[in-house]
């Protein structure tokens, strides 16, 4: 059954064409995943089919008496509404009847209207869809119906406008970013929720693990083109760089045709044939298809980074407190270099406090944090890049200097950095304001960068980024040799990039876990559950007690090293893998591959062979 038709839109904004002539569909039961770079479209196309904007040309179709729901990145609320009225302000008629439900409870002596409104909640089945209604509100974390929209925060607005999509149970459900502003176990019951319910998707993420579990197709912009592929985000992965293999083999071969046809149109005398004309009329085919090339540049990082003296950071019994709330309790740590450390937990728990405190923009209330003399940090937060009015990218990096320095003494124009950020010397030119979301998180990228920093501070930097610019920043903070702290509701992000957690479970318990994100589940699903927080640091602190009583603690660091190692080879070798399948390699080619990879597998075995030895003294 056809949802929604979407027949040869474009979009341009002055000079500058986003997309032209896109067609696509969305039947039941599908759950699609747009993807893109950033700056190509995709918001601008999830407003299209909203109707908070229209195409230059073409139509948006969807099928008559479909129930359509939207999420959009910027929800817009009554701010004199409270969350309850906000919710039944639906035109759901189920949540109607649960309103009149509701009201009658609180006018005891009226048994009519109390009759009328129980008889409508049967009649409706209305008691199943309040249990759900309140479990959506109970898992996003808006228990607290009074609560004005006035006094929300943004990602509360925002989990307020995903709840309000969920509890109208649409036919299709169209969605930008839904993982954003959204904790770690949050995402996680949202991923449950929509394999169990039968409900139509179409969205924009960049959460990698989502988009494997949750999506059955995925529709890919690239270069303009529409590409569809029938999977999960693997299967995505593996047909997309069999497809650009191809495209790289055909525009091959149509520039040997080209080159064969060039020399027939130099040698034709000027009276042709109706057969030549024909020729002459497939020549400008082939001149296009030899001539294309693709735009797949890469983000470039480089850093010329402030050496790392032997005092990096410590912590020292801080605490700290909002009025009854503990977020620190007596806290030790001790930084060493190298650390690549994730930190985790619900909303609420002091992430953000705690990231405040070490970088000295807020006091504990006891204890001393100790910073090395030559710690340099990096800190990149939620907040983003400040725009100022009139201000141009070119302008923004040029706060810095008009050259910056890279390693081993050489430097770079601030244009040619840019470049290496995928600003062009056009978009240079542009106002900030007029970029795209993933466009200023990006160009705020470079402003934290290009200031050298040994000590990086990342607070959810993956929000808004696309695919392309994730994985190159990925690899990048893999070999960064400074330290890393990592706060992200991203889970493939942790998973490659940190070797071991700070888990804030609130109330002051923040437990030291080594290992990524997905070790901590499994380790977490092992576990029987304790609910009294005192026991809960008892357990926490046992725990710990045993790990450092069976490895010494270089032998604790080298085993977090080794695993967060092993990932990213078996990435490396994958990817390593994949370029065999080039059949355009030459025997050199192939031969400097082969000694690649075997690098890659001899290193993979040993690696795993100290693994197991440090593994089987945990054990003993």
């Amino acid at each position: 059954m056809n949802y929604l038709t979407v027949e040869n839109i474009s979009k341009s904004y002055g000079e500058l064409t986003l997309f032209e002539n896109l067609s696509f569909s969305v039947h039941k039961d599908q759950k699609i995943a747009f993807v893109a770079k950033n700056g190509t479209g995709k918001t601008s196309i999830l407003n299209i089919l909203s109707g908070d904007d229209q195409a230059d040309s073409g139509n948006v179709i969807y099928r008559k008496d479909v129930k359509v729901s939207f999420l959009s990145q910027d929800p817009k609320f009554d701010k004199e509404l409270t969350i309850e009225q906000t919710i039944f302000a639906s035109d759901n008629p189920i949540l109607k009847v649960i309103s009149n439900y509701e009201k009658a409870l609180l006018n005891p002596d009226d048994s009519d209207a109390y009759q009328k409104a129980f008889e409508a909640m049967e009649r409706y089945q209305a008691w199943d869809f309040e249990t759900l209604y309140k479990q959506i509100l109970f898992k996003l974390k808006l228990e607290d119906l009074n609560q004005k929209i006035s006094v929300l925060s943004g990602g509360q607005k925002k989990r307020l406008a995903l709840a309000n999509a969920l509890i109208n149970k649409p036919d299709l459900l169209i969605l930008d970013e839904p993982t954003n502003h959204l904790d770690l176990e949050m995402i996680e019951w949202l991923e449950a929720f929509f394999a169990k319910e039968n409900i139509t998707l179409f969205m924009v993420t960049h959460d990698r693990y989502f988009l494997e579990r949750v999506c059955n197709e995925i529709i890919e912009l690239d270069e303009g083109q529409l590409y569809s592929y029938k999977g999960n985000y693997s299967y995505y992965l593996e047909k997309r760089e069999a497809r650009i293999e191809q495209e790289a083999v055909e525009t091959g071969k149509a520039k040997q045709l080209f080159k064969k046809e060039l020399d027939w149109m130099r040698r034709q005398p000027k009276a042709r044939t109706t057969k030549s004309k024909s020729r002459i009329d497939d020549f400008a085919d082939i001149k296009h298809r030899a001539h294309q090339r693709r735009n797949d540049h890469e983000v470039q990082l480089e850093l010329n980074m402030e050496r790392l003296g032997s005092k990096i950071l410590e912590f020292h019994k801080v605490s700290k407190s909002f009025k009854e709330k503990t977020i620190l309790d007596g806290f030790n740590y001790m930084f060493q270099k190298g650390e690549r450390v994730g930190i985790i937990g619900k909303n609420g728990t002091g992430k953000t406090t705690f990231l405040n405190i070490l970088t000295e923009t807020s006091k504990p209330d006891s204890g001393k944090v100790i910073k090395g003399d030559t710690i340099k940090f990096g800190y990149y937060t939620q907040n983003g890049i400040t725009i100022k009015p009139e201000q141009k990218v070119i302008d923004v990096i040029r706060e810095f200097g008009d050259y910056i320095p890279l390693k081993k003494g050489r430097q770079i124009s601030a244009q040619q950095l840019l470049e290496r950020f995928l600003f062009s010397r056009k978009k240079q030119y542009d106002f900030v304001e007029k970029l795209s979301g993933g466009e200023r998180k990006r160009l705020y990228l470079c402003t934290v960068l290009i200031q050298n920093p040994n000590f990086l501070i990342l607070d959810e930097p993956t929000n808004d980024l696309d695919i392309v610019t994730l994985n190159v920043l990925e690899s990048f903070l893999l070999d960064f040799p400074g330290c890393i702290i990592v706060v992200s509701h991203d889970r493939y992000f942790m998973d490659k990039v940190v070797d071991h957690l700070l888990v804030f479970k609130g109330d002051g318990v923040i437990e030291d876990f080594p290992g990524n994100y997905t070790d901590y589940r499994v380790y977490e699903d092992s576990q029987p559950v304790i609910s009294n927080t005192s026991e809960e640091k008892k357990d926490t602190k046992s725990w710990k007690q045993k790990a450092i009583n069976k490895l010494s603690f270089n032998e604790e660091k080298e085993l977090k090293n080794i695993e967060s190692k092993l990932n990213s080879l078996t990435f490396d070798k994958k990817e390593l893998e994949a370029k065999f399948n080039n059949p355009d390699l030459s025997t050199e080619e192939i031969n400097k591959l082969s000694d690649a990879l075997q690098k890659i597998i001899n290193d993979i075995e040993t690696k795993e062979f100290r693994w197991m030895e440090l593994q089987e003294k945990l054990i003993d």
